[in-house]
């Protein structure tokens, strides 16, 4: 017997970088036959385009002159997600330090967040439009982009394992030391602060001590408990 998703089911996956979010919420939209929206990559597809165009990050009016350019297009394949620039693949480079650690810069801007999150909400619209639900993870979807969703999840853990699991993601990097991680991630977790509280309705889950099969469980069965979705 598998699942049955209910028309238009929204779920949200909110929580700070090495929380697991982005593996946990494609297994959720895979578990469930769901769609995936990863928001993140939308704001590092822009940070890459604007460190490519060599311009300053902290000059904001020099940001907001070039941030409608770019063509971003992103995929809700949770098997298969898909993140382009003006039809250039970027899955690889987005993730790249020099990116991870100039995103929160260009995030904060309110301008950048009113256009991501208004493309974010359409992507959103227009799958549930169709009767598919949607898994979408990132760090304000429960608060901001859809805040009406059925089932909320905010994911934490520990400072020293997030370090570890980004510092494993970075491991091809000489200059990826656990010390350089856990302060970038100091760093980003300061910044991104203002755009990273959890929802009132949402479950906090610590993934510390939690392996990938058991928050995806967790969160599968919340959207049993919610009647987000029926067992077929």
């Amino acid at each position: 017997m598998g699942e049955v998703t209910r028309p238009g089911a929204v779920i949200a996956i909110d929580g700070p970088a090495g929380s697991g979010k982005s593996t946990a919420a494609r297994r959720v939209a895979i578990a469930l036959g769901l769609r995936y929206l990863d928001t993140g990559a939308m704001y590092r597809a822009l940070t890459w385009w604007l460190l490519e165009q060599g311009i300053d990050l902290a000059d904001t009016a020099a940001v907001l002159a070039r941030i409608a350019e770019p063509r971003i297009e992103i995929g809700t394949d949770p098997r298969q997600p898909r993140i382009a620039v003006n039809g250039t693949d970027v899955a690889g480079p987005i993730r790249d330090r020099r990116v991870s650690n100039s995103v929160s810069t260009v995030a904060a801007i309110p301008e950048v967040r009113a256009l991501l999150v208004a493309r974010q909400r359409e992507i959103i619209a227009a799958t549930t439009a169709t009767g598919t639900g949607i898994v979408a993870e990132g760090r304000d979807i429960g608060t901001v982009v859809a805040p009406d969703a059925a089932v909320k999840v905010y994911l934490t853990a520990s400072e020293e394992v997030r370090a570890q699991r980004r510092s494993a993601e970075l491991d091809a990097d000489p200059a990826a030391t656990m010390a350089a991680v856990r302060r970038e991630q100091a760093r980003r977790d300061e910044r991104d602060a203002p755009q990273s509280a959890m929802a009132a309705d949402a479950v906090d889950i610590d993934t510390s001590a939690l392996t990938l099969d058991e928050v995806v469980d967790q969160v599968v069965a919340m959207a049993w408990s919610r009647r987000t979705v029926s067992r077929g």
